[in-house]
C-alpha cells in the first residue's frame, strides 16, 4: 500500500508540474535555465533518498522530485524540435536515443543494483543525469522577440479545438498505456508465468519502440500526427483485446512487439501536433500540456482505475473494459476530427534561435 501510495502519486504532481514550469519557461523566455534548476533539484532529491528511513520523508522527496523533473521531457522535446529546423519530421530518430538508453542501462543498473545494494540505484541516476544536465547546455531553443502574454496564449491553446481533442485523445491512451505497462507483470503472475519471462517481455517492448521511432519521419510524412495518433489507437486497442483472449506466456511475449506502434505512435504524433498547434511563444508549454495529459492525469486515472477492476475482475476482463473504453475513443475521435473546420495557429513575426 505505500508503494501503491507513491506510485500514484508521482502522475499526479506531473499533471501539475509539467505546464507550471514550461509556462515559466515560456514566459520568462529562460527555458534553459528552467531545465538546469528543475534537473539539479531532481539530482539533489536523488542523492538525499539512501539517507531517508521513514514514509513521510520518502513521500515529501517524491513529491518534490516529481514536481521539479516534470518539465525535462517537454522542454528537451521543445528544443530538439527547434535545434532540427526544417526537419522536424526526423524527431524520431532522435527520440529513439531513449530507448536504446533504456534498453542498454536496465539489465546493467540491475546486476549493478543486485550486486552493491539498492542506493546505487539512487548513485548511478545522479550520475547519469548530470550528464544530461551538462549536454542540455548546448540546447537551444525558439523564442519570439517581443515578450509573450501567457494568460493569452495559454486560452488560444485552448481554443483550439482540434488541438484539445488530440488531448483528451491522448489522455485516454495515455490511461490505456499506464495499464498495460504496470498491470502487465501482475497479469502475467496471476497467469503463473515465471518472472524471467516478465524481463524477457519487457526486453521486447523496449526494443519494439526502435523501428518506429527510427521511421518516425516517413510516418508522419504519409499519415500526418492525427493520422499517427489513429494508428495508435488502433494498435493500443488490438493490444489490450489480444492480452485479454491470449492468456498464454508465448502469446504476450508476441503481443509486447505491439508496443513499439502503440507509445512510440503516441508519442511521435503529440509531439509533432503540439509542436504545429502551439502559439507562438508557447511552444514549452504546448509540449508541456501534452506530457501532462498522457503522464499526468492519463497515468493518474489508468493507474487507479486499473487497480480498482483488476482487484475486482482479474486481469483479462480489465484488458476488455479498457479495450472497449479504446474502441469508443477511437469511434468518437474520428468522427468529431472529421467534423471540426481546420485551425489556423498565427505565425510569429520574427522568431529568432536562442540558447536561452
Amino acid at each position: 500500500p505505500q508503494i501503491g501510495l507513491l506510485t500514484a502519486i508521482s502522475p499526479l504532481i506531473t499533471l501539475v508540474g509539467a505546464p507550471f514550469w514550461t509556462g515559466i519557461a515560456d514566459a520568462s523566455r529562460r527555458h534553459k535555465l528552467v531545465l538546469s534548476v528543475t534537473l539539479l533539484a531532481s539530482i539533489g532529491c536523488m542523492l538525499i533518498y539512501p539517507f531517508v528511513t521513514s514514509l513521510a520523508a520518502v513521500l515529501v522527496l517524491v513529491l518534490i522530485n516529481s514536481f521539479m523533473i516534470a518539465p525535462v521531457n517537454s522542454l528537451a522535446d521543445t528544443a530538439t524540435m527547434t535545434m532540427l529546423g526544417a526537419e522536424q519530421h526526423m524527431y524520431g530518430r532522435i527520440r529513439v536515443g531513449g530507448t536504446i538508453g533504456w534498453g542498454l542501462v536496465a539489465p546493467l543498473a540491475g546486476a549493478v543494483i543486485g550486486r552493491y545494494g539498492l542506493h546505487w540505484a539512487f548513485w548511478s541516476y545522479s550520475a547519469l543525469m548530470m550528464c544530461a544536465l551538462l549536454i542540455s547546455q548546448k540546447f537551444r531553443f525558439v523564442h519570439v522577440p517581443q515578450a509573450v502574454d501567457f494568460r493569452r496564449g495559454f486560452r488560444d491553446l485552448l481554443s483550439n479545438r482540434r488541438l484539445v481533442l488530440f488531448l483528451l485523445t491522448a489522455f485516454v491512451c495515455g490511461m490505456a498505456l499506464m495499464v498495460i505497462n504496470v498491470y502487465l507483470f501482475a497479469y502475467m503472475e496471476e497467469l503463473g508465468i515465471s518472472k524471467s519471462l516478465m524481463g524477457l517481455a519487457l526486453s521486447i517492448s523496449t526494443l519494439a519502440e526502435v523501428a518506429v521511432f527510427f521511421l518516425g519521419n516517413r510516418l508522419l510524412a504519409y499519415l500526418k500526427p492525427h493520422g499517427l495518433l489513429i494508428m495508435a489507437m488502433i494498435a493500443i486497442t488490438v493490444r489490450l483485446f489480444l492480452y485479454a483472449i491470449f492468456d498464454s506466456a508465448l502469446g504476450i511475449l508476441i503481443f509486447q512487439l505491439i508496443n513499439g506502434v502503440t507509445f512510440s505512435a503516441v508519442w511521435v504524433a503529440g509531439v509533432s501536433y503540439a509542436n504545429e498547434n502551439a502559439p507562438p511563444g508557447l511552444s514549452a508549454t504546448a509540449q508541456g500540456v501534452f506530457g501532462a495529459m498522457v503522464f499526468g492525469f492519463g497515468a493518474a486515472a489508468g493507474g487507479y482505475l486499473g487497480a480498482l477492476i483488476f482487484e475486482r475482475v482479474g486481469g483479462a476482463q480489465m484488458y476488455t473494459i479498457f479495450g472497449v473504453i479504446m474502441l469508443a475513443t477511437l469511434i468518437l475521435y474520428v468522427l468529431l476530427e472529421r467534423r471540426m473546420p481546420k485551425a489556423s495557429v498565427p505565425e510569429p513575426k520574427l522568431v529568432l534561435p536562442s540558447t536561452g
